[in-house]
């Protein structure tokens, strides 16, 4: 553990739930969603309920990232130059299985001193398939099908997505059962929530939703 605010004190909470953070992406009948929590706080301090969590990174790739929020901007940064760098040499859009390998493989240039974060990855095939990806702090990757999660408090989230989810959900059931899932799990995670940011992605675009939650 870290250290505690009083001496001679040990705390449990681990490095990566220091800000607090929860994230959900789903895969729907071709589309996929991706909410994430605003709030950024200093253990059980709220510093900002508007905290920014995922990122567009282009018409067919979403990203969030759960974790400490200085290593959460500075890998979002270094993932934009290199996807930037990518489009100016290759002259075309990265692919979103391409993108899924370049997160795990900068998170695993930094093995030895890491990154405390957990990206999901969210967005769709060039066929319309949906891609859900996550992984953990050195890049180990995670592909699903169904819905993936990462954040202080992955088990009520899971139990939340078991309970509710359904395969092929059109956009509009996606949103909703997305923004269940997640107002739901952060109720019951003291570092979580005030309020969620939901972004639906389909062949037509992208729509970004911002929910009110809990504010106690």
């Amino acid at each position: 553990g870290i250290a505690a605010d009083r001496p001679g004190r040990r705390s449990d909470m681990s490095i990566s739930q220091y800000n607090g953070s929860a994230i959900i992406a789903m895969a729907g009948k071709g589309c996929v969603g991706i909410a994430a929590d605003r709030r950024l706080g200093i253990r059980n301090m709220t510093k900002a309920c508007d905290f920014k969590k995922v990122f567009q990174v282009n018409d067919n790739i979403l990203v969030g990232f759960s974790g400490l929020a200085t290593d959460l901007q500075t890998l979002e940064q270094r993932l934009r130059m290199r996807v930037n760098m990518y489009k100016l040499r290759e002259e075309r859009e990265i692919s979103i299985d391409a993108f899924g390998n370049l997160v795990a493989s900068m998170q695993y240039e930094k093995r030895f001193g890491y990154y405390f974060v957990e990206p999901v990855i969210a967005g769709l095939k060039p066929d319309g398939t949906p891609y859900l990806m996550s992984s953990d702090i050195i890049g180990a990757q995670c592909f699903k099908d169904d819905f993936v999660v990462a954040g202080d408090t992955p088990e009520t989230l899971f139990g939340m997505c078991e309970s509710v989810y359904r395969p092929d959900l059109e956009p509009e059931d996606l949103f909703e059962v997305l923004s269940q899932c997640l107002l739901s799990g952060v109720d019951r995670d003291c570092l979580a929530g005030w309020g969620a940011t939901v972004w639906i992605m389909t062949a037509e675009g992208v729509r970004e939703t911002h929910l009110k939650g809990r504010m106690d």
